[in-house]
């Protein structure tokens, strides 16, 4: 009996913190990603880039990312969709202005894509398959996926260099989880 208490306060011990984390997401703060795969859930980060949450948030409420290709995959690099384009000039028409952080981009990192101007992201983002520390501070990081990233591994790669991809993957559906019923 005690032997045996022990054992299940052990257990406990060592998933508590797992419990806690699951038990803290945020709904309003919490992006479902369908990829042919399988489900990406993705925490974004409203507290490093609320302008690029809440932009973010607007966009997969209309739809704008559903079917969108992801049309930049570099092995050990990362995966870039949003463009309605899928030729990586497009976007939804508005830029952001930069919320760099701290926060560094390492495997998993959601960060908004850009051009050489710090302040003209628009839709496009990417996921970080490794860690990227050349991006740290030169980026905006607006998220974090917390499950899924082996079907994020899956994204089909492209051309070595360029990252260009013919017949790309494609984001199936992305919801808010607090939409979801």
């Amino acid at each position: 009996m005690i032997r045996r208490s022990f054992l299940t306060l052990a257990l406990f011990a060592a998933f508590a913190p797992f419990a806690a984390k699951a038990q803290q997401t945020d709904p309003e703060n919490t992006l479902i990603m369908e990829l042919r795969d399988g489900r990406v859930v993705i925490a974004m980060r409203p507290d490093l880039a609320p302008t690029h949450v809440a932009r973010i948030k607007e966009l997969t409420r209309k739809g704008f990312y559903d079917g969108s290709v992801f049309h930049r995959v570099i092995r050990g690099f990362m995966a870039q969709v949003g463009d309605p384009t899928g030729t990586g000039g497009g976007g939804s028409g508005q830029k952001l202005r930069a919320e760099f952080s701290r926060e560094t981009h390492r495997r998993g990192t959601v960060s908004m894509a850009r051009t050489s101007d710090p302040n003209s992201a628009d839709s496009q983002f990417f996921i970080c398959f490794d860690d990227a520390p050349h991006l740290n501070g030169q980026y905006t990081v607006w998220g974090r996926v917390v499950s899924g990233m082996e079907f994020v591994d899956n994204i089909k790669k492209g051309a070595p260099g360029s990252g260009a991809v013919t017949d790309p993957d494609r984001i199936v559906r992305m919801r808010v989880a607090a939409d979801v019923k």
